[in-house]
């Protein structure tokens, strides 16, 4: 049922009958007005519209529930009812979501948790060779780690059924970016040991980034999620996508060794570096089957779209395919020894030790120069594992928590750094979006993807000594369009929808990256992203009524033609949302420009367009809540106003609202008689005042 006054939510303002009319008297005190609120002038006897318009404003949830009827009765002994408190079981199903699957596990799902864990491994094993050689300048066991480690503490904390947890793209190569600047932080001298520095590097950072993210998990973080923009985002990820394909054609090019001799550092120069020696130093052997490489993925994936009914062809692992074929091609025809450059041999260990604390003298040196770099890794690495586990929820029918995600994806970074130069891992929407569509419906899947990786990199990897380096940059460039895949219909939608700020925030945060680092990019997202939502919260709703001729109804003017303001100087505002101290800072400000231009678009340069108002009446039937700080803002605003000699009146005082202005003495401020039921009785008032002359009189004021 609508019901008038506060409570309607079209904002009419629907007064009592002729004879409840009356208005509490002046000499009432304050603590009588809900009271005297709900009664009406015939002794206390509530009529259906008596009850319609002031149940709803003054009277508790509770009590108004007891007077609708029996159904209501039923609702207070559901709500008078105590809740059952969780048994320990329960809390440890919570904590360790695996505790919720592994018992109820049926093996009717086994068969397409291993197939999609096989597929998905398949995909891994060379991907994360692939960042950790190309994009993090790391051993390709360090890629490997990272893609069986994280997963496997994940499968057990995490609430997603389909995620895949391993290194990333823009990750890894965060990583390469901050071993590539402590590297070459002194010109004039050169490492010792260039590689044991990298991995104390990588180490620290994913040591950082998993605390940061457990830590935002344990204190209930996980609402910085909707931080960032969809535009914000996608320029980011496009600009990621950028410099990731203008770093892997250097090698794909054969240009790696000239790059050292070079040594271009921004994304820029390596542009630069580019156009200036692509040309005529490329070698032509790595040149030639680095692009067919790249061909023969992007053809055979386009094949697979053509034949989705035929599981055999659509599951079919390009990648691992591409890399088997190059690394016997090139075992054959002695590629290597033609200049191109190869896997060769990995070390499993790292000086001599699988395990190893993460905090030691090594990684401590490098502690405050990669924690900015941990921070932004923890952030944007939480944005892509969040995204990816919420479609595959709403896909499959189930619930995640991004707080215990945080957890998770935490505690698996934080266990991979006791193994040395393991990369930070995260979420994947590609991945995760496979591995449920060939059938996995556990963390089962995760757990056999691991386990393979793990066999792979304790026996496959000597059987890719040939792999050319070119191939591996190749594949991150399949990646690296995916990537680009979504940007242009999120463009052409943002301009369609005439959205040029949000198409402003994506150009603004791509440029960032691009022109900088991927570092710098992430901070203006991030800042951007906090700076729109203050903006956009510090502006409380607010809109001016005015009355529907013939009638005691108030209708916002910007929304029903007919609604006027027909008494001059009187200005009712409804404010439309709870008062805080983020949306009052600027009340007096917003407040100013409803009385001199209205809600007319205007310059501040122009003169007003309205004149100064000599009575606010405040309709606060939508303000459920004041808190302290604009509760003292308000009482400012109102001393301000009758310093001016402007009267001030508040209807729809709800409960809570109530109680904050008795104990900041707003009452006492403005007096019994500026509160009323409704903007029927205060303009009553008003225009009573106005008869006897004494509207502008300061004592009554």
């Amino acid at each position: 049922m609508a019901v008038p006054g506060a409570a309607s939510s079209s904002g009419a303002d629907v007064a009592h009958t002729p004879h409840m009319v009356s208005t509490p008297s002046q000499h009432t005190p304050p603590a009588t007005l809900s009271r005297l609120y709900s009664e009406s002038s015939t002794g206390g006897a509530k009529t259906p519209a008596t009850m319609d318009e002031s149940t709803p404003l003054l009277r508790s949830p509770l009590a108004r529930d007891l007077e609708v009827g029996s159904s209501a009765k039923a609702s207070t002994s559901v709500l008078n009812t105590p809740s059952e408190r969780p048994t320990r079981w329960q809390k440890v199903k919570y904590y360790i979501p695996a505790m919720q699957w592994i018992p109820e596990y049926s093996f009717s799902l086994l068969g397409g948790d291993i197939i999609a864990g096989i597929t998905i491994a398949s995909i891994l094993i060379p991907q994360s060779v692939s960042y950790a050689t190309s994009l993090a300048k790391l051993s390709p066991v360090t890629g490997l780690y990272s893609a069986a480690i994280p997963g496997i503490v994940y499968a057990f904390l995490g609430t997603s059924r389909q995620l895949n947890v391993a290194p990333e793209a823009a990750l890894s190569l965060l990583v390469g970016q901050a071993v590539s600047d402590i590297l070459h932080s002194d010109p004039h001298s050169h490492p010792v040991d260039p590689d044991a520095i990298a991995i104390a590097v990588t180490t620290i950072i994913t040591l950082q980034a998993g605390m940061f993210s457990f830590l935002l998990g344990f204190f209930r973080l996980g609402f910085l999620d909707v931080v960032l923009s969809r535009a914000l985002l996608r320029g980011f990820i496009t600009a990621v996508a950028v410099v990731i394909m203008i770093e892997q054609l250097i090698p794909m090019l054969g240009l790696v060794q000239l790059q050292h001799t070079v040594n271009p550092h921004s994304t820029l120069e390596k542009v630069v570096f580019l156009f200036e020696y692509a040309a005529n130093h490329a070698h032509i052997l790595t040149t030639i089957i680095s692009f067919s490489a790249l061909g023969i993925l992007l053809f055979i994936r386009r094949i697979k779209k053509s034949f989705t009914k035929h599981w055999f062809i659509y599951r079919l692992p390009e990648v691992l395919v591409v890399v088997i074929v190059s690394t016997i091609l090139s075992d054959q025809f002695d590629w290597d020894e033609d200049g191109v450059d190869i896997l060769g041999s990995v070390p499993i260990k790292h000086g001599g030790s699988f395990i190893h604390l993460p905090i030691h003298k090594m990684t401590l040196r490098y502690l405050r120069k990669t924690t900015s770099t941990a921070v932004l890794i923890a952030v944007a690495g939480f944005l892509d594992s969040i995204v990816s586990a919420k479609q595959n929820a709403a896909r499959y029918g189930y619930s995640i928590s991004p707080n215990r995600e945080l957890v998770a994806l935490g505690a698996g970074n934080i266990v991979a750094s006791f193994v040395p130069g393991t990369l930070p891992a995260a979420g994947s929407i590609t991945r995760s979006r496979v591995n449920g569509d060939v059938g996995a419906r556990t963390q089962m899947a995760s757990l056999v993807c691991s386990g393979i990786v793990l066999l792979a990199t304790f026996f496959l990897l000597p059987w890719l000594y040939y792999l050319p380096k070119c191939v591996l940059a190749a594949i991150i460039c399949l990646i690296v369009f995916s990537l680009l895949a979504e940007a242009p219909h999120d463009v052409i939608f943002f301009w369609k929808m005439r959205a040029y700020t949000d198409l402003s925030l994506m150009l603004l945060t791509f440029v960032s990256t691009v022109v900088w680092n991927v570092e710098v990019g992430i901070a203006v997202s991030v800042v951007m992203s906090l700076l729109l939502v203050v903006h956009r919260s510090s502006r409380a709703r607010m809109t001016i009524l005015g009355r529907i001729p013939g009638t005691d109804r108030w209708k916002p003017i910007v929304e029903d033609p007919e609604a006027e303001e027909d008494v001059p100087g009187v200005l009712i505002i409804r404010i439309k949302e709870n008062l805080d101290f983020a949306n009052t800072a600027q009340l007096k400000e917003r407040l100013r420009r409803l009385e001199l231009y209205g809600h007319d678009r205007h310059h501040p340069s122009e003169a007003p367009h309205r004149q100064h108002a000599n009575t606010l009446v405040f309709h606060l039937a939508d303000v459920d809540s004041v808190d302290a700080s604009a509760a003292q803002i308000l009482y400012e605003l109102v001393d301000t106003y009758q310093g001016r000699g402007v009267g001030i009146y508040i209807t729809h005082l709800r409960d809570q609202p109530q109680r904050v202005f008795e104990i900041a003495g707003l009452d006492k401020l403005l007096g019994e008689e500026r509160f009323c039921f409704d903007v029927k009785a205060a303009m009553l008032r008003i225009e009573g005042r106005s008869r006897q002359g004494t509207l502008m009189s300061p004592v009554n004021i």
